[in-house]
């Protein structure tokens, strides 16, 4: 992510302390049988396709938008499910036995889990548990980047307490708990938290 800065003063760590509704830019490569790079500048999200015969990047999505009618995808680490809180148990659950289960789908890599939900929707999570109680993930270089991709798209991001680009950080390598992606599948896990708050 880039972030805003002020120029009429000498660089300092406060640059880079900045909530995300501050970032002016995000993306990230995606290296497979073609090479992707998925950017926002703030007005849509669009994705460029290397093309190795000419050495450039083409675009080839413009305006990307999460699909109005998402597919049922849940991504997670249920290796942790043990330590999981309350809400994330009760959501999980949820999907797993609705009428139409969803399906599990968990690479392990944040941008490979979350390029497939900006493209078919769902949701990914990496909640804070009972051990690690800050959540995994870095705010400022993982969580905001994407959180900002996702809402351009149409989704959204939370820590299950607030807006994930909301938060004022404290420190460069703090770390937070991160829910994303769908309006559907955000939204239906929120409503676990609103019943389910606590976090012991």
């Amino acid at each position: 992510g880039i972030y805003k800065r002020d120029v009429d003063e000498e660089p300092s760590v406060k640059d880079v302390l900045q909530p995300g509704t501050e970032l002016v830019a995000a993306g990230y490569c995606m290296y497979g049988s073609s090479t992707q790079m998925v950017l926002t500048f703030g007005e849509g999200v669009h994705v460029f396709t290397h093309d190795p015969s000419v050495g450039e990047f083409i675009l080839t999505n413009k305006d990307v938008k999460i699909p109005e009618n998402p597919k049922t995808i849940y991504s997670v680490n249920e290796g942790n499910s043990k330590y999981w809180y309350p809400a994330v148990s009760n959501f999980v659950d949820r999907v797993k036995t609705a009428d139409k289960p969803y399906s599990a789908r968990y690479v392990g890599s944040m941008v490979s889990d979350l390029h497939r939900t900006l493209l078919y929707g769902g949701i990914f999570l990496y909640p804070a548990d009972k051990k690690s109680k800050n959540g995994k993930l870095r705010l400022l270089y993982e969580a905001n980047p994407m959180s900002m991709i996702v809402e351009q798209a149409g989704g959204k991001s939370t820590t299950g307490f607030e807006r994930v680009l909301d938060i004022v950080p404290d420190s460069i390598h703090q770390r937070t708990p991160i829910f994303i992606g769908c309006t559907r599948d955000v939204d239906m896990l929120l409503e676990e938290f609103d019943k389910h708050p606590e976090q012991e």
